[in-house]
């Protein structure tokens, strides 16, 4: 039975994921962390960030990760091919039905309004996550100066956000590391005295 929901589930994720990653994370999250709570808000949010500095597309790298951990290397199997299976049937099918209809009006509206919708899935998604750093932050100034660099980093410098990420990846786990060992030394220290 599991491996029939996590087939729906990233069948449902590749039908619907109209526009590549930017539309099919919210609909991971969705599936994955409200509808069957495969996973927790912070595991996603994690690998998230993780799948994002890795190369190759994001769909399938969650699929692979959060059915590995459901049901093993059997379920990211399952997740990977459900994801995949109706991206490569229907983009066979639309490309003949786009390229034979291109300029009709109908198909150039429906090119067109898509757009807005992604922004706005991609918007929420991404409120609710600053959200949630924000509430979980040990540091307001920490998560704030992150912020703003990394707007800098992305608009104004036009770096890869893969790049950024890397970069976020090695400060917080430089910073975590230096926390961790003067807690301990000041632990080592009190508990001596």
């Amino acid at each position: 039975m599991i491996y029939w929901q996590l087939f729906l589930a990233f069948f449902r994720i590749g039908i619907f994921g109209f526009g590549g990653g930017p539309t099919m994370v919210p609909l991971f999250h969705t599936e994955c962390v409200k509808k069957y709570k495969w996973v927790t808000e912070d595991d996603f949010a994690d690998n998230l960030a993780l799948g994002n500095a890795l190369p190759g597309p994001i769909a399938t790298k969650l699929a692979a990760y959060i059915g590995y951990r459901v049901k093993g290397w059997k379920g990211a199997l399952v997740a990977n091919i459900a994801v995949v299976l109706p991206v490569v049937v229907l983009m066979i099918a639309l490309l003949g039905v786009i390229y034979q209809y291109k300029d009709a009006p109908g198909v150039y509206g429906m090119i067109q309004a898509i757009g807005p919708v992604i922004a706005v899935m991609t918007g929420v998604m991404t409120w609710e996550f600053l959200q949630k750093g924000w509430q979980g932050a040990s540091s307001k100034t920490g998560i704030s100066i992150a912020l703003a660099l990394s707007i800098v980093a992305l608009v104004l410098l036009d770096l890869h956000p893969g790049i950024v990420v890397g970069i976020a990846l090695l400060i917080s786990f430089a910073y975590t590391t230096w926390s961790v060992r003067k807690r301990k030394k000041k632990d080592s220290e009190e508990g001596a005295a």
